[in-house]
């Protein structure tokens, strides 16, 4: 049945009252704004938006393309992209990429201070991490609107590893961290840190909190920190009494609470002076209390920006044969690559632009690790504060975050001696409130409530962390999430009962070796029964292990050898044992005594004055004809049953009412359902329900 009009070769759908055509199908010469290529007329169009050089305006031009000329030039632009000279530039505004650049400069700056200074380095090397972030990572394609710098995250971890390899090694770890996560990348094992276990990601991130906000209560109050994250939540309390004992230290102390507190409480400030950082303000404040005369606080010492930076030399490369610089970079590489791309999935959940490529973004972050590593600097990862200031500022594009590294390389160079006016008791405070929100303890509750098992491993990865280090805790953190995932796909039910002259063992779930002892023991009791019956049903199971199938079968074998004793065991198909698979010299014979009796159909055909079967071409095998049902004199169990109902269905939706007929010049056509319209064969196909 062929029925439809002809043009150029190709077979087009007769127009239906049904439904407009346009909508199915380009008109002609259209061409598709997504892509400014040609449409071809024969292709579904779906939601494709498109224009034409003769009627520019039948359907709206995308806004990415602001319309263009058809195939002959001749179209009119009908798009909603704005040309404005200064306002936007192919759909971006420079206004509010540049304005967004700011407001990250501004919650980057006592960041970027703040981690160097609780890292233990100079306060310079955490603006050098922070320019990198944004001239170099901001540039590289990966994430469209997270912000990279120097993260609260690692900053215990770079206090200890500069407290015992010296800050010209930092270098060293921190270029081997780099050059590993772009390999990480580039075997694409960017999406492998998406499989973890949320309890172990909270765990870790609360495990970094905690330390952090206790190592910083004492530079919040002008004090030294004592050590260890033990040491300094133990000594916690005695700090407190000496901190008030003395007037300048309370003066101090006062100032970070203040940051502290202004830091939770700023966003509830009516008006527009919400939008300015909290942590700008506490700055700006701090600044004007430790100009007063008689407050004595201790302030930032800044040096020159660039004789801060120390480029490793052969000393420093000489120390990669020490385990444990290898062991420092492999646990600066975790976890760094962790942080960045578990922040870049939030950052994602902020947004409706475009998703983070997280393989491109892993060697984004090592790009950019790899050049803080070659001058010496501070490590980097994404972070969630300056990525959530720059998507709610507006921004859509890497233009902002860019922008952002080129103002702190300014401010540094220009106003040097701006930095040097900040108490270290603000920045302390600023650190604090970032481990308080890396804690996050209103979700332990959740948890609890959610999930106890989830909730244990949470609680066991934070408890790790403090314990013993970063790395530690998080391996056994990943451990314990492991063993919990184990157990839960073990749920297996294992009974044993007698029923009569037969002892039944009945079995459902996944059987593991987890659930091994209780198989056995169900095994030895129907075995001990005494009865001439043992009944193995397993028909529940929907996974069984090498172990227990291992056990199974030994004990069934053991059992058949008993005189006088009938052992059953019943197993669905798929725990059955495999078929063994045909060898290669069994295919060849089956694939020629198959093609030879293809021929010798073919030659008795030609025998009899019939002209043989011609080869199906590949419209036929495409749409194949509608079959009049099922062959009886094939095996019965190949076909569909008396029950099965063969129907026709039309690839084209049917808005219209039911068309009676009749059906493009075939009045007498029966078995085609009411509402279809007459529509070219090739658009048949063959259906069984």
């Amino acid at each position: 049945m062929t029925s439809g009009r002809h043009a150029r070769g190709r077979v087009q759908p007769v127009p239906s009252p049904s439904y407009d055509i346009d909508e199915v199908f380009p008109p002609e010469g259209a061409y598709d704004t997504q892509s400014t290529q040609p449409m071809p007329a024969y292709a579904p169009a779906g939601e494709t938006v498109w224009e034409t050089a003769d009627a520019p305006g039948i359907h709206k031009a995308d806004a990415r393309t602001g319309g263009g000329p058809g195939p002959k030039g001749e179209g009119k632009g009908r798009g909603k992209g704005k040309g404005k000279t200064g306002g936007t530039l192919q759909g971006v505004n420079l206004g509010t990429e540049i304005s967004a650049s700011l407001v990250v400069f501004l919650v980057a700056l006592p960041l970027c201070i703040g981690v160097a200074v609780a890292s233990g380095a100079p306060a310079e090397l955490g603006i050098i991490t922070g320019v990198i972030g944004g001239l170099v990572v901001g540039m590289t394609p990966g994430s469209t609107l997270q912000v990279s710098g120097p993260a609260a995250g690692l900053a215990a971890l770079v206090a200890e590893t500069v407290e015992a390899n010296g800050i010209a090694m930092l270098g060293v770890i921190v270029l081997g961290s780099g050059i590993l996560q772009i390999v990480l990348g580039m075997i694409r094992l960017g999406r492998m840190f998406q499989a973890t276990s949320i309890a172990v990601v909270q765990g870790m991130l609360a495990g970094i909190g905690l330390p952090l906000m206790f190592s910083q209560s004492y530079p919040l109050a002008d004090a030294a920190a004592p050590g260890t994250a033990i040491e300094n939540i133990l000594g916690f309390p005695a700090h407190v009494v000496d901190t008030f004992m003395n007037a300048q230290t309370a003066i101090a102390a006062l100032l970070g609470i203040a940051t502290v507190v202004l830091s939770f409480v700023w966003k509830k400030v009516p008006g527009p002076v919400k939008k300015i950082p909290a942590a700008l303000v506490a700055v700006g404040l701090g600044i004007v209390v430790a100009s007063l005369p008689g407050v004595e606080v201790k302030t930032l010492q800044v040096g020159n920006l660039l004789a801060a930076i120390q480029v490793p030399g052969p000393e420093q490369f000489a120390g990669l044969a020490d385990p444990a610089i290898l062991t420092a970079i492999v646990t600066f590489t975790v976890i760094a690559s962790a942080e960045s791309l578990f922040t870049a999935a939030a950052v994602d959940r902020m947004h409706s632009g475009k998703r983070t490529q997280f393989n491109s973004e892993l060697i984004a972050q090592g790009a950019g690790n790899t050049i803080c590593g070659m001058l010496g600097s501070l490590p980097m990862t994404a972070v969630v504060a300056r990525s959530s200031a720059n998507v709610q500022s507006g921004a859509k594009t890497r233009i902002s975050r860019t922008l952002h590294g080129l103002w702190l390389l300014a401010f540094a160079l220009l106003l040097p001696g701006v930095l040097a006016l900040i108490p270290i008791s603000v920045l302390a405070g600023v650190l604090v409130h970032s481990g308080w929100k890396l804690l996050a303890p209103e979700q332990f509750p959740t948890m609890w409530r959610q999930d106890r098992g989830e909730f244990a491993v949470m609680v066991l990865t934070t408890g790790a962390i403090v314990a013993t280090a970063l790395l530690e805790g998080v391996l056994i953190g990943l451990a314990a999430g492991i063993v919990l995932a184990a157990l839960r796909m073990s749920q297996t039910s294992v009974e044993h009962r007698v029923e009569g002259d037969t002892a039944k063992v009945v079995m459902k779930g996944n059987a593991t070796f987890l659930r091994l002892p209780k198989l056995i023991d169900a095994l030895e009791a129907v075995g001990a029964a005494g009865t001439p019956r043992i009944r193995l049903d397993l028909m529940g199971v929907t996974h069984l292990d090498h172990a227990c199938r291992s056990q199974i079968e030994e004990f069934v074998t053991q059992k058949r050898a008993v005189p006088d004793m009938r052992v059953e065991l019943l197993m669905p198909d798929g725990l059955a044992a495999p078929k063994k698979p045909k060898t290669s010299k069994e295919s060849k014979e089956s694939k020629e005594s198959k093609y030879s009796k293809a021929s010798t159909s073919d030659h008795a055909q030609r025998a009899a004055g019939q002209p043989a079967a011609p080869a199906p071409s590949a419209r036929d095998r495409r749409f194949p004809e509608p079959s009049a049902g099922p062959d009886p004199t094939a095996d019965p169990g190949a076909v569909p049953g008396p029950t099965a109902e063969w129907y026709y269905l039309d690839p084209y939706r049917l808005d219209g009412p039911a068309d009676p007929g009749p059906y493009d010049g075939y009045p007498g056509a029966t078995g085609i359902p009411d509402g279809l319209d007459a529509f070219d064969d090739s658009r048949w196909g063959e259906t069984r329900r």
